[in-house]
């Protein structure tokens, strides 16, 4: 059974996806017990998972047997093992959240919830670029409909934008593909490191290739200038809906921090190609978002800043290609992930409680739920990285790690302004939210948040505290990550064995 580890993560939600289009005649409690016994089986399998891939193998499943650079591979190293372990907790709780009435709003909400899982989940353990954007499209194909749940003009237009700019990305990441094998004569990512130090490829179209790659995996991670989609989305997009929105953006940065580590940086022909590009537009990403925020009429849209804010961040982490600095980056990245699902989660609460205001930073009915407002302290403080919080102890890594690179001052300038105003923006709107109370709008609602979404908040808010009681063992896995993802070598032997790849040449 341990051999076929691997593929669970996507076996299990694809199944559910099929039972639940079968059980659909039974009505939408069928497709919920289904749909939260497969993440909660997600849930076990990633652990598994993680507790497997920390033995420093990278375990290769060859899909229909075939070996690679030939057939499609998974490869589980630790980075992807924690990824997936993280979509599988977070997908648990919006689809806990979700249950409670949510996805009663549309049509085949829980088969494409699932769908999107399959996406998510196989572009962190697909080893091949051709898979990889198979799992973007399953992903995206799924998320197309999801933001569009429950229906409003908003959403609708926000929709149209989203899926207008991901077609381009993807027809973009055919041209990419298409150059690239068409230079290498392999889209096998262990093949592809290896092919990009041999002397006879053709260096500029490999060059062109590999930076169409990074552009794709850019506009997924809503670098600037291709970031101006994601706050109205993720604005839009109901609240379990951008729960995985929010891991959504993570893709692209993995994406980018792999094919940096094990393919671009070993190779001559593009160890600088994120040179001189690659920082300065993250650091104004996170600026961009930081001035976005001032501007965030409601929760909801500051949220999505925040997750714009998150991205810049940690798109300095491939720049460096330092196993230290992506350490700091991943225990970064998995605080900074819950503190924004569980801020969507809070703000789609607080709007339900303060009626005709919603979730708008202006005076209102009090909120009868004192839970609330410390959920919203607790992910708010760690958001902009107050001690003794989990977002503190990202950032001080992170700082730490480059202090001594030649770009340390900007980088930490850039960080702690854009902190400080996050924290003003949060601070003000906290208050506005819990405090300020309007005349006109003297009664907020009572209406319990029942037992699914008090219990998903509930989850999805307390990494803020434990990422710090337990930030030991998390930054000790982090570093071990980062260290086997930045041994290119160990993870092309693993892949490809260590017997010559016969190769044809056609004229």
């Amino acid at each position: 059974m341990t051999q076929h580890a691997a593929i669970l993560p996507i076996l299990i939600p694809f199944v559910a996806a099929l039972l639940q289009l079968a059980a659909k005649g039974y009505g939408i409690a069928a497709q919920r017990a289904i749909g939260l016994a497969a993440t909660l089986l997600g849930v076990a399998a990633t652990l598994w998972l993680v507790l497997l891939a920390d033995d420093g193998m990278v375990r290769v499943y060859a899909l229909g047997d075939w070996a690679a650079p030939f057939g499609i591979v998974l490869a589980v190293d630790r980075l992807a093992a924690i990824m997936v372990l993280l979509t599988a907790v977070l997908s648990a709780a919006a689809l806990l959240y979700a249950s409670a009435g949510f996805d009663a709003q549309g049509r085949h909400f829980h088969p494409l919830f699932q769908l999107q899982l399959v996406g998510l989940q196989g572009a962190f353990l697909t080893g091949d670029l051709f898979n990889l954007f198979v799992f973007f499209e399953v992903m995206l194909l799924a998320s197309y409909v999801l933001l569009a749940h429950g229906g409003g003009l908003v959403r609708t237009r926000a929709g149209l934008a989203y899926v207008a700019l991901n077609l381009a990305g993807s027809a973009l990441f055919l041209i990419a593909l298409g150059m690239l094998y068409g230079t290498l004569g392999t889209l096998n990512l262990a093949d592809v490191a290896l092919r990009l130090q041999s002397s006879e490829i053709d260096v500029a179209s490999a060059r062109l290739a590999c930076i169409l790659l990074v552009a794709v995996f850019a506009l997924k991670a809503a670098l600037l200038p291709l970031s101006f989609w994601l706050p109205h989305a993720y604005a839009a997009a109901g609240a379990p809906v951008a729960a995985l929105f929010v891991i959504m953006t993570k893709v692209g940065i993995v994406s980018i921090l792999r094919v940096q580590a094990i393919a671009f940086a070993p190779a001559a022909a593009t160890a600088d190609l994120l040179d001189g590009w690659l920082l300065p537009l993250a650091l104004a990403t996170v600026l961009f978002a930081a001035i976005g925020a001032l501007a965030a009429p409601r929760l909801r849209d500051l949220t999505a800043w925040l997750v714009l804010a998150s991205a810049g961040t940690l798109l300095v982490a491939p720049v460096f290609s330092q196993a230290n600095v992506t350490a700091a980056a991943l225990y970064y990245l998995i605080q900074s992930t819950f503190v924004a699902v569980a801020l969507f989660l809070i703000a789609e609460r607080v709007a339900v409680r303060r009626g005709v205001a919603a979730d708008a930073f202006q005076p209102g009915p009090r909120i009868h739920a004192p839970w609330l407002g410390l959920a919203f302290l607790l992910t708010a403080a760690s958001a902009v990285g107050l001690p003794p919080f989990a977002g503190f102890l990202g950032k001080l890594m992170l700082l730490t790690a480059v202090r001594d690179s030649s770009s340390a001052a900007a980088i930490w300038s850039v960080l702690l302004f854009a902190g400080l105003l996050l924290m003003l923006v949060l601070a003000k709107g906290g208050g506005r939210l819990f405090w300020e109370r309007s005349p006109s709008h003297p009664h907020g609602s009572t209406h319990p948040a029942g037992w699914c979404r008090s219990l998903a908040v509930a989850l999805l808010v307390s990494p803020a505290l434990l990422l710090v009681l337990f930030a030991g063992p998390v930054s000790d896995y982090a570093a071990r990550a980062a260290a086997q993802l930045h041994d290119p070598q160990a993870y092309v032997a693993a892949v490809l064995g260590k017997q010559e790849i016969a190769r044809e040449t056609r004229p």
